[in-house]
């Protein structure tokens, strides 16, 4: 049985990296390769792509969880109107998207967990009450930013002791806490938004705690 990850609007993939790093495949559905919107399901599998260049279909016995991280853009708090106007039915399209394709592939073959992740704003008047709320310090980064995870999973356990952030006057940290880490090597995010993407990318140790307890041997068949 082949362990594949779908990582809808997965970005740069950190949150599905440590999966990737342990052997299991790792669809990433982001664009400006895949629009998530844009999927086409057979009796026993899913396709991704378009009828011009088509990815490989994926059976649905072969997908073992899924991982989604739609854009925030539209529910965050902070959002300001000088940009563009908050459009929460635009905001909900990915989101829908997200989880047509999860209820499609767990109407047919059961999933070991899926989880759905957004800063945490408006989402929840849409979605509920998460069954996680975190921030990057319970899992021992040197920053905070409140998160919720919807979802199908079991809860990677949070530090007892999470490390204490010590007040900075820094120009360089004021955004969002902390310095932002770098894209990876050949990822160009859509629209240029270089900054956005950093901001936005899976806390590297919520990652690896997330994978320890969603891996293979931790979830009961």
């Amino acid at each position: 049985m082949k362990k594949i990850i779908l990582d809808l609007c997965g970005g740069t993939g950190s949150w599905s990296a440590p999966y990737k790093e342990n052997g299991y495949e790792v669809m990433n559905v982001t664009l400006p390769d895949y629009d998530v919107t844009k999927y086409f399901i057979e009796d026993e599998a899913i396709l991704f792509g378009s009828a011009d260049s088509p990815s490989d279909w994926i059976l649905f016995k072969d997908i073992y969880g899924i991982l989604a991280a739609p854009p925030c853009t539209m529910f965050s708090i902070a959002r300001t109107t000088a940009r563009e106007p908050r459009n929460l039915e635009k905001g909900m399209e990915l989101v829908k998207a997200c989880m047509d394709i999860i209820w499609e592939v767990r109407s047919k073959q059961k999933l070991a967990f899926w989880a759905l992740e957004n800063p945490r704003g408006l989402l929840r008047q849409f979605l509920g009450k998460p069954a996680l709320t975190f921030q990057p310090d319970d899992y021992g980064e040197m920053y905070t930013k409140h998160t919720d995870v919807w979802g199908y999973f079991n809860e990677p356990k949070k530090l007892k002791n999470p490390p204490i952030i010590p007040f900075r006057i820094n120009m360089q940290l004021a955004k969002n806490n902390r310095i932002l880490p770098n894209l990876p090597d050949g990822y160009k995010p859509p629209e240029g938004r270089n900054q956005a993407a950093r901001r936005s990318m899976t806390s590297p140790k919520f990652a690896l705690a997330f994978f320890k307890a969603n891996k293979w041997n931790q979830i009961s068949q």
